[in-house]
């Protein structure tokens, strides 16, 4: 396995030396400098910021001529609703920015017919139609939308296979893990480990709960800023609904995943509703409520973000 894990790294150094790698679901534009993907599964506006986010990028917005033009491209024949952008007025109403802070007098634009209207004054989020029209609307509703990743010199592929350096590798599982100090909701930490390219950890042995044990050590509670629980974390098993039967997010039971290690007295559905799965300090189970915000980690393939893609 060690021997792997080294042969695995130095494919990932070569893989860096490239110079065009983020990640393979995003596609490289030489005319932007950047990365760009079709996210095509629509959400409202500030579901499709957090998701842009969580990958590492930033919702698109068309600031020049040859992003809007990647964009486009992207979405042709692809929608016939237009996407969002990242330009909106959440802030403050009527002030309209990018995500990146860039004013809507600054970016070229055209309106579509009868736009902006401001329906029911309720419309603060920027939609690109598909010929590359603006026009407002609410950002309750549900787009698809484009991500952008621009290239810097700080876009570093790390022996994770990510340009996340977080994410530490484990010699004994072969796979990488990320301790979140930033508490979400089970729910969002399973979109935010999803988004990396990887999912809430599932322990299948002693070791790797050694490994998390350690990893968890490394993040003392004082070094941690807000008002939670510091001394849990959410990984990836789950009561699916059914109370009193705890499965892996990938379906199998505890002890067909290889590690049932409960701290005592646990689970105990502590004040009802505790129905998601995390681990103490000592990597022994804990059932936690799925609602209460909670540090988490995530586990991945080193390779998982990774595969050989054409530059356009």
């Amino acid at each position: 396995m060690k021997a792997a894990v080294a042969s695995l790294v130095l494919v990932l150094a070569v893989t860096y030396l490239d110079g065009q790698q983020f990640r393979y679901d995003y596609t490289y534009f030489r005319d932007i400098n950047g990365w760009l993907k079709l996210q095509e599964i629509p959400a409202n506006w500030q579901e499709a910021r957090l998701r842009c986010h969580l990958e590492g990028s930033v919702l698109a917005s068309p600031l020049d001529d040859a992003l809007k033009s990647g964009m486009l491209s992207l979405i042709k024949n692809k929608t016939s609703c237009g996407i969002f952008t990242g330009i909106h007025a959440t802030f403050s109403k009527g002030d309209y920015r990018s995500v990146e802070g860039v004013p809507l007098a600054n970016i070229p634009h055209d309106w579509a017919d009868y736009e902006p209207d401001n329906a029911g004054d309720n419309e603060n989020c920027i939609l690109m139609n598909p010929d590359g029209n603006f026009a407002d609307v609410n950002c309750t509703e549900t787009f698809q939308y484009v991500c952008y990743k621009k290239k810097t010199s700080t876009v570093a592929m790390a022996s994770c296979g990510s340009v996340d350096s977080e994410y530490v590798l484990s010699k004994d599982t072969g796979n990488c893990y990320k301790f979140h100090k930033v508490p979400r909701t089970w729910s969002r930490a399973y979109m935010a480990c999803s988004a990396e390219g990887g999912y809430l950890t599932i322990i299948n042995n002693d070791k790797e709960a050694a490994f998390l044990r350690d990893l968890f050590a490394k993040n003392p509670a004082g070094q941690m800023i807000g008002s939670f629980w510091k001394d849990v974390a959410f990984i990836g098993f789950h009561d699916w609904n059914q109370h009193g039967e705890w499965l892996t997010i990938n379906g199998e039971t505890l002890q067909g995943a290889g590690y049932e290690k409960w701290s005592g007295g646990e689970p105990n559905n502590s004040s009802n509703g505790e129905y998601c799965g995390s681990i103490y300090r000592s990597a022994l189970f804990n059932d936690l409520w799925c609602e209460r915000p909670a540090p988490f980690i995530c586990e991945k393939e080193p390779r998982s973000l990774l595969r050989e893609h054409d530059d356009k």
